[in-house]
């Protein structure tokens, strides 16, 4: 650093110098501007995390990963028609649909459907969705994930 701060023979290199120098002032000073802004409290009427009654709330709605993914599906009639594979959040931010694996045997035949989380129920530990036969889950429009 004493070298680059040493002024030499040369007005041309000194004045490089110079330059060299202003520039690290000026992105060291944009660097702490931005850890600043970083740093700033939330706007009020916002909080981080979720208050105590809303905590109540949470903890009555389901579990993805205990309740919910790699679970089987079951019709009212209590026949196996699928499998949670994966829960989709739409833009407007809740957890809209849930994609279940339905059909086939030993993987052959199996496709993916979309179906709206409002259509299930858990009754004694099992997922229930009201309607679903086999027949009616194999023409369900096939689920592929936007490329």
């Amino acid at each position: 650093m004493e070298e680059i701060l040493q002024e030499t023979n040369n007005p041309e290199e000194d004045t490089m110098k110079r330059k060299v120098i202003a520039m690290m002032v000026c992105l060291a000073v944009v660097l702490m501007m931005g850890n600043a802004f970083a740093q700033q409290a939330p706007v009020a009427g916002t909080s981080i995390g979720v208050s105590s009654d809303e905590l109540v709330s949470v903890a009555k709605g389901w579990s993805a990963n205990k309740q919910l993914m790699g679970k089987d599906i079951y019709n009212d009639k209590d026949e196996k028609v699928g499998a949670v594979e994966d829960l989709i959040i739409a833009p407007g931010k809740a957890v809209s649909y849930a994609i279940i694996g339905a059909g086939g045997f030993l993987g052959m035949g199996k496709h993916s459907v979309a179906v709206r989380m409002n259509q299930f129920k858990i009754v004694d530990g099992k997922i229930i969705w009201q309607g679903a036969y086999k027949e009616i889950v194999k023409d369900l429009p096939a689920f592929q994930y936007a490329k």
